[in-house]
């Protein structure tokens, strides 16, 4: 039948993101943590999309330099009809970090591309662009991106400012058109030939409502024999393509899961210091967690060892008394400790491995069979420390896009069949830990 899609996102709950808006539609999706190798990949001939979640999104442009080109060719030749590089539907990007602008110049060169189709708006996400502008929902008012009050304020890529190409004209001397929201909603194909004729470069489609994202979807095809199959994007990508895709019968658009049991406990570990999932950590805590507060300095510092041994026994401990456990390194975005963070090197991602470490060794000595990772940063590099080589989607939170439920596939029988979620900062709704551990009667 052949591969519609391979992709690489930038982080792994981004990554998850896609295998949801994938599965969704009735397209089997598996999603990779590395480059599989053969008996792995053929454990999976049967999907029609593949992906593998990276953390480009939490790197240097040197880092992506020497990492990037490698996941590019792998993907290029699994020879799918597009070839996704995944972005957070935030945009959240900088030169010196997670820079999108760096990653097309890199698959330009491989895929020998010129035009690069740009989709970031998702309605499902509560994400929309118009006129090239990037608007987002929080706490149910939307906000220009630049004056959201969370990812203006990111710790790491503040948002300041909305219009995505000036964003990225800080990032890359690739230019940037725009198809606006006006003209795919008149449905006219030569005024969109015309916004696009003689541009070599990116090319940014608004999405703004459903309308304009199925006429997305129908332009992605249309112009893809003359583009290529390489495209850039959040999780919008997927859902204009799958609506194509259902409308010129490529697919069924629907599929059916499972309901999602209650188990007696789960453990939860988050590097995030967004308010949503303070709110998210505040309604667990209330509802029979037991919270554990971790240093983060100490655990990407010398001390992180000695940390990291507290917090396993102490996480141990209470999933042995019969409880469900989160540990966090912040329960309020004042106590962010990112600046003297930042001053110890790599210490992010020492963090993340480090929370990684402490939910393998709880899982594993207590039979855990649900966990979470919190933070799009965190979840990254905590899932590399758990021996996981691959995702599928167990159940999607219809309540929650962008954040589902999946199962891991592992060489290690206590990992193997891990229902396991990865959650950005801001996704959520306040019950998010608690419905995971309760259980959710109907994906519908």
């Amino acid at each position: 039948m052949g591969l519609l899609l391979s992709y690489y996102g930038d982080d792994f709950t981004g990554s998850t993101d896609v295998m949801e808006a994938l599965s969704l539609h009735g397209i089997d999706t598996a999603l990779f943590t590395r480059i599989p190798n053969d008996e792995q990949l053929q454990r999976f001939s049967a999907c029609r999309a593949i992906g593998i979640a990276g953390t480009s999104r939490s790197q240097p442009p040197e880092w992506m330099d020497e990492h990037l080109p490698r996941y590019f060719r792998w993907l290029k030749d699994r020879g799918a009809q597009f070839c996704h590089y995944k972005v957070c539907s935030t945009f959240d990007s900088s030169p010196t970090v997670g820079s999108i602008g760096r990653a097309v110049e890199i698959a330009r060169d491989i895929f020998g591309q010129k035009l690069t189709p740009l989709v970031v708006g998702a309605p499902q996400l509560k994400r929309y662009t118009a006129f090239g502008h990037l608007f987002a929902a929080y706490q149910g008012e939307t906000y220009r991106i630049d004056r959201h009050p969370v990812m203006s304020r990111h710790p790491v890529t503040p948002m300041n400012e909305a219009d995505l190409r000036v964003h990225l004209s800080r990032q890359t001397g690739v230019p940037a058109a725009l198809v606006p929201a006006n003209i795919l909603a008149g449905a006219n194909s030569s005024a969109v030939d015309a916004a696009v004729s003689g541009h070599d470069g990116i090319v940014l489609f608004d999405v703004l409502d459903t309308a304009t994202q199925i006429e997305t979807g129908r332009q992605l095809l249309r112009l893809s024999e003359k583009t290529g199959p390489f495209i850039v994007g959040s999780s919008g990508v997927n859902y204009a393509l799958a609506k194509a895709w259902v409308e010129a019968g490529i697919i069924p658009g629907r599929s059916s899961f499972q309901p999602l049991d209650r188990v007696d406990r789960i453990i939860a570990v988050s590097g995030s210091c967004s308010p949503t999932t303070a709110r998210q950590i505040r309604h667990a805590l209330n509802h029979g967690f037991a919270g554990i507060e971790a240093d983060p300095i100490a655990l990407a510092g010398d001390q992180g060892r000695k940390e990291g041994q507290r917090l396993t026994a102490a996480s141990i401990a209470y999933l042995k008394e019969g409880r469900s456990v989160i540990v966090y390194t912040a329960l309020d975005p004042k106590n962010d400790k990112g600046t003297e963070l930042d001053r110890i090197p790599g210490g992010r991602h020492r963090v993340g491995a480090a929370l990684g470490m402490i939910a393998g060794d709880a899982i594993r000595t207590c039979g855990l069979r649900r966990a979470i990772l919190a933070g799009g940063d965190t979840s990254s590099h905590a899932l590399g420390r758990l021996d996981v080589f691959a995702l599928t989607l167990r159940f999607p939170l219809k309540a929650t896009p962008g954040s589902p439920l999946c199962i891991a596939h592992s060489s290690d029988p206590q990992l193997d069949g891990l229902e396991i979620a990865m959650k950005g900062g801001q996704v959520g709704l306040d019950d998010y830990f608690v419905s995971l551990r309760d259980g959710i009667g109907t994906a519908a």
